[in-house]
């Protein structure tokens, strides 16, 4: 059993595809770029945003920041709750937390959009931290987000050994393992999310599951 589990937000949690890519979509048509097919933006979903403008469009750091900007004019009113959780999410939560494990949302989105998305699920009460990033950008890669989950958690200074034992991170994206191995924890990749064929496995998941069943079997030991 992992005593402590940390959990990405999208495409982990919850299937936010619609929100994510229309609001990109939209933000691409503010730059004069039309893309109908929303399909084509789903490498958005997962890392974060500025890496991704610039990654996939060319844009320079400071086009990537205004992308951001008129991006969030439809992603706060609206796109944010054009969100759906995985079925099996609550009850899967619910029987971790009633067994006595620390939970945690380690996500690179904004840490007012998680809050917001949580609580319009009714998980909210699930989690003992809730860590993302800042609308500034600070604190904007796994890596620091998982750090700082660790540190509220109380466990970053544990050995690398407690932490593999005790500790996991979970995502759907490469970017959630390279945070789980930046600080020795076990990574759990779930193929349900946004990952390319093979993405998980390349970068190392220690675990891979196909379903909210299976990930439930393995948090739990």
């Amino acid at each position: 059993m992992f005593q402590y589990c940390l959990f990405d937000l999208d495409g982990t949690l919850t299937d936010p595809r619609e929100g994510i890519t229309k609001s990109v979509q939209y933000a691409l048509h503010h730059f004069g770029i039309e893309e109908p097919d929303l399909k084509k933006l789903e490498p958005f979903i997962g890392p974060p945003l500025k890496d991704s403008f610039m990654e996939f469009y060319g844009f320079s750091e400071e086009q990537a920041k205004k992308a951001i900007a008129v991006y969030r004019e439809r992603f706060a009113p609206v796109g944010v709750l054009e969100n759906q959780i995985f079925e099996g999410i609550p009850e899967m939560l619910q029987h971790l937390h009633q067994n006595g494990q620390k939970l945690a949302v380690a996500s690179s989105k904004p840490i007012g959009f998680v809050r917001q998305i949580l609580q319009h699920f009714g998980i909210d009460r699930y989690f003992d931290v809730v860590v993302g990033s800042e609308l500034d950008g600070t604190r904007g890669t796994k890596e620091e987000v998982v750090e700082e989950a660790l540190s509220q958690l109380g466990i970053l200074e544990l050995s690398d050994q407690e932490k593999k034992k005790n500790c996991a991170m979970v995502g759907d994206r490469k970017f959630d393992i390279q945070g789980a191995k930046a600080y020795g924890l076990t990574g759990i990749g779930v193929s349900f999310g946004f990952a390319g064929e093979g993405e998980l496995k390349e970068e190392g998941a220690d675990i891979i599951v196909d379903t909210v069943k299976a990930l439930e079997e393995v948090l739990l030991g």
